[in-house]
């Protein structure tokens, strides 16, 4: 089975290049989903969190503050480390755990899209690394649509992730996003017909 790491920054487009991905049935596995249900599916890593870093991000109901957790720990980054280091080892088990269930079944490709790819060391164990790249006045924008935000918290965001120039390093195929939607999807197509030539 050949791998495939899909990462890139804030608004660059990933989710995009994921669907277009998934629709031509390649399997994916969302790191992204994988987290939201570790956090459903683990109650210890929320009482970790009450302890760690307060009842301030959880409602009058016990609720997660989910949005304003994610500002808290882009706007610091230690404390967004401290997080991780938390969750990440569940989402890891659970991304093994999935890698082995379509090895098992057969499947010739595998995509995992994760946002922190590289930073978490995923990328060591992919045949090849994609990057979907857009300039950061692009991302910024699309997030602020996208997401409702404030021009100075997507700052905080993209500032905290690694930047494309180094991820670019890691990267063996780059899918530039700066362009329209037909552009974007005839580089995944030439992706698409790369990953079948390799199986």
């Amino acid at each position: 089975m050949i791998k495939f790491g899909l990462t890139g920054g804030i608004g660059t487009g990933k989710s995009t290049v994921s669907k277009i991905l998934k629709s031509e049935g390649i399997k994916v596995i969302d790191a992204d989903t994988i987290s939201k249900e570790v956090l459903e599916n683990n109650t210890e890593i929320l009482e970790l969190v009450r302890t760690q870093f307060g009842v301030g991000f959880f409602d009058w109901r016990g609720e997660f503050r989910r949005k304003e957790f994610g500002n808290h720990i882009f706007r610091f980054p230690k404390q967004r480390i401290k997080y991780e280091s938390i969750i990440m080892p569940y989402i890891k088990k659970s991304i093994e755990s999935d890698m082995k269930s379509y090895e098992n079944s057969g499947e010739k490709i595998v995509v995992l899209d994760a946002p922190t790819l590289i930073e978490n060391n995923f990328h060591e164990e992919m045949d090849y690394v994609i990057l979907v790249c857009a300039d950061k006045s692009v991302q910024i924008q699309r997030v602020m649509d996208r997401d409702k935000l404030t021009k100075n918290e997507v700052v905080n965001r993209t500032n905290a992730q690694m930047s494309m120039e180094q991820k670019k390093e890691f990267a063996n195929i780059i899918i530039d996003n700066n362009n329209d939607l037909i552009d974007t999807q005839k580089q995944v197509y030439d992706l698409i017909d790369f990953m079948k030539l390799i199986s």
